[in-house]
């Protein structure tokens, strides 16, 4: 509880929920009081009630899908790790998850260890980020992770074609937070998605974070890394959740346009040679 409120009292976190909480429905805001004190975890991270609510729900959305197809494990990635907060944070959403839903999780965190590398081109928005931003202290960080969390150190473009090797339709991969800043590490990043098609969910979630500044454009960044990836591959797309806002009870935070899916169009089970229900879906016609 300490941590969550020397999170809100910052003044970018102050500013956050003016405009995204207190400009939302009093009932709604009225309502979370209820959930904060009485509700359990899916309730909360429904009502945003949670560190880090855009990883709270992409994680337990992973795992309702996981769930669906009869998957018990998922592998969870965050590519830029910096000094380990969120990956700290995914660890604890992680187990949260399992005792909700039975689920279980690897985590990985991918870092260079040494900060940012020095930018290429405009690409890499060298306006918004420089070279060495966001080291970690490497020890200190590795003591703190559970059992069940790891961290790669290295280039992201060396380190990942070793890593999809350990993937495995047994514990495919569920998510991924993608906060590399520049457009190289994106693009490298998004090699975890080369995988054989049951090494993934049918769809699944990305969350990109570096999309929101004044200089985002789709010709520089993750959002460049994105398109290039689509134009590439034949039958993985990625998109943005389009009907997420819809589905969310309080409609104003920004993280919400920060989640996308990967479509994995090759996996078995978007093929229509999966096997069939025994029982065709009827729909009920009250008027007759």
């Amino acid at each position: 509880m300490s941590y969550l409120l020397r999170r809100l009292l910052t003044t970018n976190k102050l500013r956050k929920v003016g405009i995204e909480r207190l400009t939302e429905p009093m009932h709604l805001n009225l309502a979370s009081l209820f959930i904060a004190a009485f509700g359990n975890y899916r309730a909360k991270v429904a009502f945003d009630l949670v560190v880090r609510p855009q990883y709270a729900y992409s994680i337990l959305r992973a795992a309702d899908q996981a769930l669906e197809y009869g998957i018990s494990k998922l592998t969870i990635v965050e590519f830029g790790v910096a000094n380990g907060a969120g990956l700290i944070n995914m660890c604890r959403l992680a187990e949260r998850t399992t005792k909700a839903t039975g689920v279980q999780f690897r985590i990985v965190g991918f870092d260079t260890g040494t900060g940012l590398p020095p930018p290429t081109d405009y690409r890499d928005h060298p306006e918004q980020w420089g070279t060495g931003d966001y080291p970690m202290d490497l020890i200190k960080l590795r003591q703190r992770l559970p059992v069940n969390a790891e961290l790669i150190i290295g280039d992201i473009a060396e380190t990942v074609p070793a890593f999809l090797e350990t993937l495995s339709e047994n514990q495919p991969l569920g998510f991924a937070a993608i906060d590399v800043d520049l457009y190289t590490s994106a693009k490298a990043a998004l090699q975890t998605l080369l995988s054989r098609p049951t090494n993934y969910l049918p769809a699944t979630i990305l969350y990109l974070d570096d999309i929101d500044h004044i200089c985002t454009n789709q010709w520089a960044g993750e959002l460049l890394a994105v398109s290039e990836f689509n134009g590439e591959m034949d039958r993985r797309k990625i998109g943005p959740y389009a009907t997420l806002r819809s589905l969310r009870v309080f409609k104003n935070p920004q993280w919400i346009e920060h989640i996308y899916i990967a479509h994995i169009h090759d996996h078995p089970l978007r093929s229509p040679e999966r096997p069939q229900r025994v029982e065709p879906v009827v729909i009920a016609n009250e008027y007759i």
